[in-house]
C-alpha cells in the first residue's frame, strides 16, 4: 500500500503532536524512530522517497564521502538510538550528543518549549544523556553502517571549570576511533560555565591535547552570542591549534528578539537564522579555504542553505525547522540545491563553496 508522504500528511501529524508538551512529542517521535529498525522494508521506501542522491552534492569531507550536504544537528539523537533511521529522512549525516562523560538528567522539567508564532524553539534540557559508555555500545554496533556520523562531546555539569579539560580528555579517549568527526562543544548556554571556556587559553591547551590522543578530525562549535571580532580570533586560535573545522551557531540566549521568550536557555529556529548567518559569514571570510566551514541554525529551505554555501560552508545541520516542516524539507532543501547549483554553472556543489567570497 503506497504511503502518503505529502506535506499535508506531515501537518496532520504535527497537529498531533502539538496537543503534548515539546518534550514529550519529541519522546512519541522518537519511538517511531526507533520502531523503523524492526521495519526494513518501511525504512527503504521513506529512504527512496527522501533521501536525495545526486553527483551534483556529493562530496568528500574528513576522508568520508558525503551524499548531501544536509545534516541532522546535535540535540535531536543525544544517546545515538536513531542512527539507522536519519537517512530515512533525507539526511545525509547525522551529529549525535551532545555526550558527557557520566550519565546526567539534565535540566528540570519544563526545558523545551514552543514559540510557534515565531517558527523556533527554546530549551533548556542540560546535556541529559546517558553517557559515554552506554553511547560507545551503541556505536560498536554499527560497526559496518556506512554513514557520516558526528560525535558532540561536553562536559558534565558538575564538573568545574578548572576540571573541564579531564572531561573532554575523557571523552576523546573513549571515542578516538569512533564516528567521521568529534565535535567540541563548549557554547551550549544551558550547562553553567560552559560558554566561559570560550577563551583562547582553554581552546589552545584542549586542541594541543586532542591531536595528541586521536588522529579523528576535531571540530568547534561556537555561540551566536560573541562579538564578531572575539568569534574570529577564537576559531583562528582553534585552527591554528589543529581544529578540522567550525561549526556555528549554537543557539542564542539573546532574549530581546522576540517577547514570547522565557528568561532561560537558548532560542534556535527561525528566530535565530539572520543572527547565525551574519557570524558564520564574518568567520567565513577569514578561515574560507583554511578549514571545513559548518553552518547552523534557523535553515529552512534551498534558498537559505545555499547563501551558506556560497557563504563558506561545506555542510549545514537543521533541526528545530524540521519540527515546523517535516522531513520533506530536507527533500527539497536537497532537491532545490541541485537546481541552484546548476542554474550557477556549477557541476558540483564544491565549486560552490564560498562563491561569495572567492
Amino acid at each position: 500500500m503506497e504511503l502518503q508522504l505529502s506535506l499535508f500528511s506531515y501537518q496532520t501529524v504535527q497537529k498531533i503532536l502539538f496537543r503534548f508538551d515539546p518534550e514529550t512529542a519529541h519522546s512519541i517521535a522518537s519511538l517511531a524512530l526507533r520502531s523503523l529498525a524492526y521495519a526494513p522494508s518501511i525504512m527503504r521506501f521513506l529512504k527512496n522517497h527522501y533521501f536525495v542522491t545526486n553527483p551534483v552534492l556529493s562530496q568528500t569531507l574528513f576522508g568520508t564521502k558525503f551524499q548531501n550536504p544536509v545534516g541532522l544537528a546535535a540535540g535531536f539523537d543525544k544517546n545515538g538510538e536513531y542512527i539507522t533511521a536519519t537517512p530515512t529522512l533525507g539526511f545525509g549525516y547525522t551529529e549525535i550528543g551532545t555526550i558527557t562523560p557520566k550519565p546526567q538528567d539534565g535540566n528540570p522539567k519544563p526545558r523545551l518549549f514552543r514559540l510557534k508564532a515565531d517558527r523556533s524553539l527554546q530549551n533548556a534540557m542540560g546535556f541529559n544523556n546517558r553517557g559515554a559508555e552506554y553511547m560507545r555500545k551503541r556505536l560498536d554496533k554499527l560497526y559496518f553502517f556506512d554513514y557520516p556520523i558526528g560525535i558532540n562531546i561536553g562536559k558534565n555539569k558538575l564538573t568545574s571549570e578548572d576540571k573541564a579539560l579531564n572531561d573532554y580528555k575523557s571523552l576523546l579517549e573513549i571515542f578516538k576511533d569512533y564516528g567521521d568527526y568529534i565535535v567540541i562543544n563548549i557554547s551550549s548556554p544551558n550547562t553553567p560555565g560552559l560558554r566561559d571556556l570560550q577563551n583562547e587559553e582553554f581552546i589552545t591547551n584542549l586542541f594541543n591535547m586532542a591531536k595528541n590522543i586521536t588522529t579523528k578530525p576535531i571540530l568547534l562549535k561556537i555561540a551566536p552570542d560573541m562579538e564578531a571580532d572575539d568569534a574570529i580570533i577564537l576559531c583562528k586560535t582553534a585552527v591554528k591549534a589543529g581544529a578540522s573545522g567550525i561549526i556555528a551557531t549554537n543557539t542564542t540566549i539573546d532574549y530581546s528578539i522576540t517577547p514570547n521568550a522565557k528568561d532561560f536557555g537558548g532560542i534556535s529556529g527561525a528566530l535565530v537564522r539572520e543572527k547565525s548567518f551574519k557570524l558564520f559569514q564574518a568567520i567565513a571570510k577569514e578561515l574560507y579555504d583554511k578549514t571545513t566551514l559548518i553552518s547552523v541554525g534557523g535553515i529552512e529551505n534551498a534558498e537559505d542553505a545555499y547563501r551558506r554555501i556560497k557563504a563558506g560552508a561545506s555542510l549545514i545541520q537543521v533541526y528545530s525547522m524540521l519540527i515546523y516542516n517535516g522531513p520533506n524539507m530536507i527533500k527539497e532543501i536537497n532537491e532545490g540545491l541541485t537546481k541552484l547549483i546548476q542554474a550557477d554553472g556549477y557541476k558540483n556543489i564544491t565549486e560552490a563553496i564560498g562563491a561569495d567570497i572567492k
